[in-house]
């Protein structure tokens, strides 16, 4: 592929990411949260309900600790989750919604996840599928891409 064309390509995948990076921080923003935020909640919404930890927040997110438990720190001020221990391994905690931290997210996640879904169905679910068969290749040849140029050859 020619350099002209694929350069072109690039710049139209990442302008429609910064489109749905938009999408989401309108609705974030909505009702007053960050877009990290509005992903925590998420992540605690979906989850089985033994929460999560605030590794697996980290990973899901690839984000560093620090902005998660800060998130977690703003949330625990506002009483929308609480931190457990976990009986396997005392260095982390699990966090759980709070009864008040449910009734909120309930307001926010539930709707925005109906819009995903909405918006996935309008592709169809040969279009769907094939959408996300193609993500997760391009997201691997991204994360060798980079991680070559870094030095850290996977």
């Amino acid at each position: 592929m020619c350099g002209k064309e694929l350069n072109a390509l690039v710049n139209a995948y990442c302008r429609l990411r910064d489109r749905q990076t938009a999408v989401y921080a309108g609705c974030a923003k909505k009702h007053g949260l960050t877009v990290n935020e509005l992903f925590v909640l998420d992540i605690l919404w979906f989850a089985p309900g033994k929460g999560c930890t605030q590794r697996e927040i980290c990973d899901r997110l690839s984000a560093n600790k620090q902005t998660v438990a800060a998130i977690a720190g703003r949330f625990l001020k506002k009483g929308y989750i609480v931190f457990e221990e976990v009986a396997e391994d005392r260095r982390n905690k699990r966090i759980r919604f709070t009864q008040k931290g449910k009734d909120y997210a309930e307001s926010v996640i539930p709707p925005a996840a109906d819009a995903e879904n909405r918006a996935m169905s309008g592709l169809g679910l040969t279009h769907a599928a094939e959408l996300v068969r193609l993500t997760e290749v391009f997201t691997g040849f991204m994360e060798k891409e980079f991680a070559e140029k870094a030095g850290e050859r996977k």
